[in-house]
């Protein structure tokens, strides 16, 4: 009887000590496995950033398991619902940005960013101008030349409706005096399906990331009219759109948000390995090989960034016309 009772015991001792442990990292932001969610399909900046991402966690954290899977459609607002669904889940990550605030306006989403955790701001990037390497346009001018001729001919292959790349559209047009309202825009829910629209010579111009044309534009698949840069970038050669005559500049940018309802341990967890998964090698290579500007920032200084973002896109998007 004696020794059933210290068996007892011994159990329960190494119950409580591992209750103890899980209590410090919450429901198991410390554990487990960690899944990321790309809210869009592959191919895509926020599937290119959630992989990049996965790969500087494992090697920030060897024995760390991290999952990325795709969520796509409505400019993320659908993954954007699911992330929802899932509050208090402390090992869960969605990747998102400027895109995101655009459709959550433009969708006229039921659940909004104030429904999240906001974890960190990543990285800003500029957006790029193309053509299929044998279109006829060679230079913004031609571009500005056709629009003016008649905007409906020339067609825009680019992500969300009411995200960044439908955003520059707008703005490239009011600077050549276009009626915004009058461009001829394609939205895809990732820059995948943009890219195989202008390789398939079924969009005249396309508009998205750097990361996610450069190596087209390198290749010589696709001919790279400007970039929405100040200055031009060294890792393209490509003007700017001032320099092509339109005084339009703009940059996209991505971050991370978990679901809402964390515990402060999982929202500090989360946090923590975010932290170190930017400053891994891995990371920084990728920030460097894609043409990312490095722009991080966490807790409240992120949260009051997304607020004032959600803030400037509305206002921005209403002045275009771009969503009713």
């Amino acid at each position: 009887m004696r020794l059933r009772i210290l068996a007892a015991l011994a159990a329960l001792s190494v119950a409580a000590l591992s209750a103890c442990g899980n209590a410090g990292g919450g429901t198991g932001a410390a554990s487990g496995t960690l899944k990321i969610m790309a809210p869009a399909n592959a191919g895509g900046g926020w599937d290119q950033t959630s992989r990049t991402a996965e790969q500087a966690i494992k090697q920030a954290e060897p024995s760390r398991k991290v999952e990325v899977y795709n969520v796509p459609g409505a400019g993320g607002t659908i993954g954007l619902a699911q992330l929802a669904g899932e509050k208090g889940n402390g090992n869960l990550l969605m990747t998102m940005g400027l895109v995101m605030v655009g459709a959550i306006e433009q969708n006229k989403s039921k659940v909004t960013l104030a429904d999240t955790t906001p974890i960190a701001k990543l990285t800003e990037e500029y957006e790029i101008v193309v053509v299929p390497a044998e279109s006829k346009l060679k230079t913004l001018a031609d571009l500005v030349a056709a629009w003016k001729a008649d905007p409906k001919t020339v067609s825009i292959a680019g992500g969300s409706a009411g995200g960044t790349d439908h955003i520059l559209a707008g703005l490239m047009a009011k600077a050549a005096g276009v009626d915004p309202k009058q461009i001829n825009y394609v939205a895809n829910s990732g820059g995948g399906e943009a890219l195989n629209l202008l390789l398939g010579n079924k969009a005249t111009i396309g508009i998205s990331g750097v990361g996610e044309f450069a190596e087209q534009v390198k290749a010589g698949k696709l001919r790279a009219l400007g970039v929405s840069s100040a200055q031009k970038l060294p890792t393209l050669d490509a003007p700017t759109l001032k320099e092509g005559g339109l005084d339009v500049e703009i940059a996209n940018w991505r971050g991370m948000v978990a679901p809402g309802g964390l515990s402060d341990a999982d929202k500090k967890n989360l946090t923590d390995l975010v932290t170190k998964m930017h400053g891994s090698q891995s990371w920084k290579d990728a920030v460097a090989k894609n043409g990312w500007i490095d722009a991080f920032q966490t807790g409240q200084q992120f949260a009051d960034y997304l607020g004032a973002e959600q803030t400037r896109v509305k206002g921005i998007i209403a002045e275009m016309g771009l969503v009713s």
